[in-house]
């Protein structure tokens, strides 16, 4: 940019004192050319002066730089020649050197009036434009651009609407004056004066601030009246943004102008406080936040941080934006359990009480909630608090366990869901340079509680999500360590906060979903499930006669026997624990209350005879077993989230090429067990007596029935090994014996999880044995005495045990399909 180029206004130049005298002189001499003008048809030959972002348009003046050695060439050749110029705009301002086709078609020719040599060697010429002219040809590039050009003749004959036109165009441009400060009066005054319309055009075009190629569409409109026509959209543009730009700009001003006054008339009341000896309302608040922060038991730290953040606040001016944030920063910290925890219940008796009143079995979570307090006992600060997991289906006293911990020890309980938690910031808060910032849930959830040492739980830790914002699990990792969580670091605290006496405990599901690092941290207690005994002896000891309570039946005198309750459990709830068994029972009970309440006759004891009148038709039907032993059938034992459940595994041999197709929906690990089954059961044939069967010829389909429910897992290996190889074998299952374990390529059969779920519904469904691996024998201490005793129990360590239990004599059949032909096997 040339370092001159704001030296000169093309305004001030437009409208100075010399523009009278300089005008006339520009209409003698342009009256003069005209009457020696050749036809409209006529070539002329023209130095190019190349202009970046400027236009000049016919009947008036304007400056032009002259920056280039080409741009110098062009006006020395003018100089010598008496030539007029012809000035081109450039299309691209970044072009130093532009050709012919970096320019517009359409310039202005001009007259030079002046030379004004620039200290930096470069030179302003004031110029007229004279005529609009169409470049035509190029007569030569280099040294300097030199075209042949033709003029471009306005109309001399007006239409009628003309002067209408420019009266419209007229009051436009004076609103534009009035709202824009860059164009001057005289402007207007010029305009006002101008009996032209395309003059009228020209003129206005120039004073305003528009891109280029808007001004150069303006100059190649030739048409007068359509010119000015253009000019008047644009006009109307202008008006617009200038009035929405003067009235945000009013909205400011009077924005600073309320903000002002606000300001003046505080510092006025402070003056009168101060003259009257008062004190003024953010003075006390910063004295009284002083108070109790000096009176916080809150680490050095933590204190240190407080009181640089309320000095912060008292340097502010009381209306800053800041102070609301300053504020709420120290109310969170003031607001946080600091100091010493709250004295716990140690009467181990009372404890036991506790957790026996309110829960059912439940063996191993009171052991180690009454081994804790012992030890608390004993070895007093010393203890390092655990962190408990409790693992276990829906409904089976996870989170009611935890209150009762909490009722057992003294201490409050809290609670926080992680289910659908995804971002990290829930756990540790967002750092407060974010608008409406807030310290996590942990520290929320501790503010809440009122005391260091809660009983904080956990819920649902296993269905944490993440994704772009952060992973919760891992910000998890320090809450939940010993090791760490003695300082954990909240990003809206920014100081270390003590969680090391909080008792930690959370529930999950399904523990396979919970990270391994996470799970590594946690000391897991299992909550199985419930077998159906157990729900009778729980809802006859906890919820009947809270569901009673809870609505008004006490003095009625409602009873269930005990065949209603069994059959409320087999037919009415799906489940392990007893959350729906409660729903029911509470159905029941409503149905009953409106009854008494109309002072309508009521049962008074629910037997399974008149079942079905409160709750309807029987919702679920056990599974039910073969009506006889059949070839390719046997049976599994499944673990679900909601408890136990039999699984039929069916298995047919068609016609075909050596295929293996799967249904039922198997996950990928049951997919494997099936492919490692068959590969068994091939490696083997010779031994279980179907050697003479060519695989080539047969195609293998295994299905497992309720296809519309996902499966998975390896514990169906030995049920995919035994169904296979009574197909191939021809040889009956016994329906009568459920089995369960993990096989090998060898035949080894491995250990499973789940076994008290799988033995519950396998006493359930009504089989007279089970098949477990031999290494879960261990695991049948957990097994109910009356389910062993009704069960048949036979652990095994290898496929041909199995077999050897479970498949019957063969039938006789045709199967010289499958068989090898006497010709291959010569």
């Amino acid at each position: 940019m040339n370092p001159y180029e704001h030296e000169i206004d093309p305004i001030v130049w437009h409208f100075s004192n010399d523009f009278s005298t300089f005008h006339s002189t520009m209409r003698d001499l342009l009256r003069e050319l005209e009457e020696e003008a050749l036809e409209e048809d006529a070539i002329f030959e023209y130095p190019v002066v190349p202009t970046i972002d400027t236009v000049v348009y016919p009947n008036l003046a304007a400056p032009i730089f002259i920056a280039t050695e080409s741009a110098r060439l062009a006006l020395e050749a003018a100089q010598d020649e008496d030539l007029p110029i012809l000035v081109l705009a450039q299309r691209e301002p970044t072009d130093e050197h532009p050709f012919i086709e970096d320019l517009y078609d359409v310039g202005t020719e001009v007259t030079v009036g002046r030379v004004l040599r620039l200290p930096d060697g470069t030179q302003s010429i004031f110029v007229h434009g004279d005529y609009r002219v169409e470049v035509v040809g190029v007569v030569h590039e280099r040294p300097y651009l030199r075209v042949e050009g033709r003029r471009l003749y306005e109309k001399e004959e007006t239409e009628e609407d003309s002067h209408a036109l420019m009266r419209a165009v007229l009051v436009l441009y004076e609103k534009v004056v009035q709202l824009n400060t860059n164009i001057p009066e005289e402007a207007f005054i010029a305009a006002m004066n101008l009996e032209s319309p395309g003059w009228l055009a020209d003129l206005i075009i120039s004073t305003l601030t528009l891109p280029l190629v808007k001004r150069q569409h303006i100059l190649e409109v030739i048409d007068p009246v359509e010119r000015l026509r253009e000019v008047s959209l644009l006009l109307a543009e202008e008006v617009d943004v200038l009035e929405l730009e003067n009235q945000i700009h009013e909205q400011v001003q009077m924005q600073m102008d309320r903000s002002q006054r606000e300001y003046f008339l505080r510092e006025q009341i402070r003056a009168i406080q101060e003259e009257l000896g008062e004190e003024d309302e953010f003075n006390r608040e910063i004295k009284e936040l002083r108070e109790r922060i000096e009176a916080s038991a809150m680490s050095e730290e933590a204190k240190n941080k407080a009181e640089k953040e309320l000095n912060r606040m008292a340097a502010m001016p009381p209306m800053a934006p800041e102070i609301a944030v300053i504020r709420s920063y120290l109310e969170w910290l003031l607001d946080l359990p600091w100091g010493e925890p709250d004295p716990d219940n140690m009467d181990i008796a009372h404890a036991e009480d506790v957790l026996d009143r309110h829960h059912y079995g439940l063996k191993k979570a009171k052991e180690r909630i009454l081994e804790h307090i012992a030890v608390r006992k004993l070895a007093g600060d010393e203890m390092r608090t655990p962190i408990l997991c409790f693992v276990g289906p829906p409904g089976t006293g996870k989170t009611s366990m935890g209150k009762s911990i909490a009722e057992a020890l003294g201490r409050k309980f809290v609670r926080v869901s992680l289910g659908g938690v995804r971002d990290e910031a829930e756990i540790r808060g967002h750092r407060r340079t974010y608008i409406g910032a807030l310290p996590g849930r942990i520290i929320q959830t501790m503010r809440n509680a009122g005391s260091v040492n809660p009983v904080f739980m956990l819920d649902e830790v296993d269905k944490m999500g993440y994704d772009f914002r952060g992973d919760p699990s891992a910000a998890l990792l320090e809450v939940l360590d010993p090791e760490q969580n003695n300082a954990f670091s909240d990003h809206y605290l920014d100081v270390p906060y003590d969680l090391s006496n909080v008792l930690f405990i959370t529930t999950a599901n399904n523990p396979y979903a919970i990270p391994p690092a996470l799970l590594d941290r946690m000391e897991v207690i299992e909550f199985p499930g419930y077998a159906g005994f157990e729900k009778r002896l729980i809802a006859r000891q906890f919820l009947i006669p809270r569901l009673l309570r809870e609505h008004g039946l006490t003095e009625f005198g409602l009873s269930f026997s005990d065949e209603a309750i069994d059959e409320i459990v087999r037919y009415y709830t799906y489940e392990a624990g007893v959350r729906n068994l409660e729903r029911e029972l509470a159905t029941i009970c409503r149905k009953i209350a409106r009854r008494v309440a109309e002072g309508k006759k009521a049962n008074r004891r629910i037997t399974p005879s008149n079942l079905h009148r409160f709750l309807g038709p029987r919702r679920y039907v056990a599974t039910k077993l073969e009506d006889a032993d059949a070839v390719g059938v046997a049976t599994s034992l499944a673990w679900t989230e909601a408890g136990g459940d039999l699984m039929p595994v069916e298995v047919i041999l068609m016609p075909g090429k050596g295929g293996l197709t799967l249904t039922g929906q198997l996950g990928d690990v049951m997919q494997e067990s099936a492919q490692a089954a068959l590969s068994y059961a091939r490696a083997h044939a010779e031994d279980y007596g179907y050697g003479e069967l060519d695989f080539d010829k047969i195609d293998v389909h295994i299905h497992v029935p309720e296809g519309a429910i996902p499966k998975d897992g390896p514990s169906a290996g030995v049920t995919l090994a035994t169904a296979l190889i009574s197909a191939l074998s021809n040889r009956p299952v016994n329906r009568q014996l459920g089995m369960t374990g993990e096989i090998t390529l060898r035949g080894r059969v491995l250990p499973i999880g789940g076994l008290k779920e799988k033995m519950l519904t396998a006493h359930r469904g009504g089989l007279k044995g089970v098949i477990i691996p031999e290494q879960n024998q261990k695991d049948l201490v957990e097994i109910p005495r009356h389910i062993k005793r009704a069960l048949q129990i036979h652990a095994v360590s290898h496929i041909d045990q199995v077999l050897a239990l479970t498949l019957l004599d063969p039938l006789p059949t045709d199967r010289s399909r499958f068989t090898r032909d006497e010709a291959q096997d010569s």
